[in-house]
């Protein structure tokens, strides 16, 4: 699960992982918040574990700086060693923890930098979306008809925010029970799924 369209000050999910100690939350955000880092991390998360020349080969960047980053995210406990490395080629593996997030939902006070921060991988987030969505568009007549059913829409909902909380708890709860239904299955293939709530009327006014 990927989670930060929104910014209220609740923190992204990325890619549906997070740091074991929730009191390095911000040190991890800082990290990640670098165009090239975000996108080796959702590298290692869509397509498994790999070495720092894969990685710079499959996203046209520098080995060496893809390594450099590659140490940025492990310090923050993002990847770490898939322990399948081989005498100098060092694979990594993105860290397993598909529930949490980055722990910025907490009662401790939120900054300027960690709420700029966030903003940015809000917007990072959403440029890879669009990539992905546009990359569907592009594809989609060469799927059999059966996956058509994939693709964007959009559904209008007159909540409270409690309720939008209720609702948004139990698209995740489904979620969940269908992340690993297909396993094994020669036809099943990977899908991803965005949920992104936006509320359509003005603010409430405060003061």
């Amino acid at each position: 699960m990927h989670n930060y369209c929104a910014y209220k000050p609740r923190s992204p999910t990325v890619e549906g992982m997070s740091l074991p100690d929730p009191s390095s939350a911000g040190a991890a955000m800082r990290v990640l918040a670098h165009p090239l880092r975000s996108r080796l991390l959702a590298q290692l998360r869509v397509h498994g574990p790999a070495s720092a020349s894969d990685l710079a080969r499959d996203l046209g960047t520098n080995s060496g700086a893809t390594s450099y980053h590659l140490r940025q995210l492990a310090e923050v406990g993002l990847i770490r060693d898939s322990n399948t490395s081989k005498g100098r080629r060092r694979v990594w593996q993105a860290t397993d923890n598909p529930s949490a997030d980055l722990g910025l939902d907490r009662d401790d006070a939120i900054d300027e930098d960690e709420k700029t921060v966030a903003q940015w991988l809000s917007l990072d987030y959403l440029d890879h979306f669009c990539d992905r969505a546009k990359s569907w568009v592009s594809q989609r007549d060469e799927w059999p008809a059966a996956w058509q059913v994939a693709g964007l829409e959009d559904h209008l909902v007159q909540v409270s925010g409690e309720q939008l909380t209720a609702l948004r708890a139990e698209l995740v709860e489904v979620l969940q029970r269908y992340r690993r239904v297909g396993q094994g299955n020669p036809a099943a293939k990977r899908v991803v799924i965005y949920t992104c709530a936006i509320p359509l009327d003005a603010p409430p006014r405060t003061g």
